[in-house]
């Protein structure tokens, strides 16, 4: 039995059709290639490279003086964005050739608890007398 489709069936179906007609076409011919692994490799340094770049720029010391210095952190992270991936390379490799500023205070600590390490060690050992509450081991 042969039924016809109503008016608006047929309007709906033959623009549906249509699009699935040209969904199924290729738009693009399909390519496969070897990726090597130097390309992948190259490709993850340069996106750690650029996150240990945009991380520097988030400190906030670093902030504090590009405001004093009249940039706006904005523009330097849209020019980090902006820069090619060797010019990224060598930025995060100077970056690590620089001293770790901090205010110092953790050198100062580290210092006082080596020093009291050492002092408490030849306490034990008898070669110093420093501490009352160590007793000496000769």
């Amino acid at each position: 039995m042969i039924t016809t489709l109503s008016p608006f069936r047929r309007a709906v179906a033959l623009p549906v059709a249509a699009a699935m007609f040209v969904a199924a076409l290729p738009m693009a011919p399909a390519r496969a290639g070897l990726v090597s692994t130097d390309t992948v490799i190259d490709a993850a340094a340069a996106a750690a490279d650029r996150g240990k770049v945009m991380a520097f720029l988030e400190r906030d010391e670093v902030r504090h003086q590009m405001m004093a210095l009249g940039v706006a952190p904005e523009e330097a992270a849209a020019r980090v964005a902006g820069l090619s991936d060797a010019e990224i390379a060598r930025i995060a490799g100077h970056l690590s050739d620089m001293p770790a500023g901090g205010d110092g205070l953790g050198t100062i600590v580290g210092a006082a608890v080596l020093i009291f390490v050492v002092l408490l060690i030849t306490d034990i050992a008898g070669l110093t007398k420093v501490f009352p509450f160590t007793r000496s081991a000769r």
